[in-house]
């Protein structure tokens, strides 16, 4: 289960944020190795507070053992010529770090593995790197022998789809009923570099489908708009951001709104603190009624939909309907210049073979 991670505890901050910065994947930066550390030092102190005052740390680890356990135990039900059935945690910036994991897996005597991505939408900048990082331990040997294959988006999957509107719409029942059907619906998702969007990356464009499915699902029954958060450093990012949209909605008279984390499967710093501390104290400071959905957490659908994306993908495989990895995995963006990025879409689609 490949995600980012999070800093379980406050005196993670640096390292986590050392392992962000260094990941050229994510953030490209001219001499990264020399520059990555002093970001991180030099944010550190303000992150760690932020840590602070949502408890203490990430629940991220929590939520994705909880989701992962529950995935493999219906799992087990589902595709039974497989079981059991056993979830490892791999996170690309905090503990547990890919090459933790993939000591374990060693260890475990692990030879069949499913890349599962908790990225419901590809970019090469955050499942890209995370897959990148595990093609470097295989190639290694870090993992010892393995066939693996890969899920690497899902972002219109019917379960999760309903788990979202679910969601939504408990949120929307927080409103008068007579006000309801104007509420805004604002979709946040963490934005990306202009400099990624503009080689070809699909996440905008996965994003964006999901937002579709989701007010499809919803009979879009309210307007809506899909904004985007967690800008870090000067350079252009993608938007318009998730802050500036509430400051409009306000000057426009819109004062209704519900923010929804749509490419967050879990509770962590962009819900808990970026969301529900900054963006729904501003947008009430503005005289707005802001509320938000929850994030997916342990919704008994979205962990059903995780394992009927888990079950599909083995039948599938075993029935050689679909190979190690799906048809747009293979594709490069056409603007890429990273040759770890072919080298590791190449072993992938070999099964994890050299």
């Amino acid at each position: 289960m490949l995600n980012m991670g999070g800093p379980s505890t406050v005196l993670e901050t640096y390292d986590f944020l050392k392992n962000l910065f260094m990941d050229g994947d994510l953030i490209p930066l001219p001499f990264q190795r020399v520059i990555a550390p002093l970001i991180a030092k030099r944010r550190t102190p303000q992150i760690e507070k932020q840590y602070a005052d949502i408890g203490g740390g990430s629940p991220i680890l929590k939520y994705t053992e909880m989701q992962g356990a529950g995935m493999c135990e219906l799992l087990d039900e589902l595709h039974p010529e497989t079981a059991p059935h056993k979830p490892y945690v791999a996170f690309r910036y905090a503990n547990p770090l890919t090459q933790e994991t993939a000591q374990r897996i060693k260890a475990d005597g692990v030879k069949r593995a499913i890349a599962f991505t908790q990225y419901p939408q590809y970019s090469c900048s955050t499942t890209g790197s995370s897959l990148n990082e595990l093609f470097r331990r295989g190639r290694a040997g870090e993992m010892g022998d393995i066939e693996w294959s890969v899920i690497d988006r899902w972002g219109t999957h019917p379960g999760f789809i309903e788990a979202v509107a679910q969601n939504i719409e408990a949120a929307l029942a927080k409103f008068q009923p007579s006000a309801r059907s104007d509420v805004v619906i604002l979709f946040s998702a963490h934005s990306l570099p202009m400099s990624v969007v503009n080689r070809g990356d699909p996440y905008v464009l996965e994003v964006s489908a999901s937002v579709n499915a989701v007010m499809d699902r919803l009979g879009h029954s309210n307007p809506y708009r899909l904004v985007w958060q967690s800008q870090v450093g000067p350079s252009a990012w993608m938007g318009m951001q998730t802050g500036e949209a509430i400051k409009g909605l306000a000057r426009l008279g819109k004062k209704e709104a519900v923010l929804v984390p749509i490419a967050f499967t879990s509770d962590h710093i962009e819900t808990l603190y970026e969301l529900d501390l900054e963006y729904l104290k501003e947008g009430r400071e503005l005289g707005m009624e802001l509320h938000r959905a929850e994030s997916l957490n342990g919704s008994p659908v979205f962990i059903r939909a995780l394992a009927d994306i888990a079950a599909k993908h083995l039948r599938d495989y075993s029935t050689r309907s679909i190979g190690p990895t799906s048809v747009q995995m293979g594709l490069r963006c056409p603007g890429c210049k990273n040759m770890t990025c072919g080298q590791q879409k190449h072993w992938f689609a070999r099964a994890g073979r050299s």
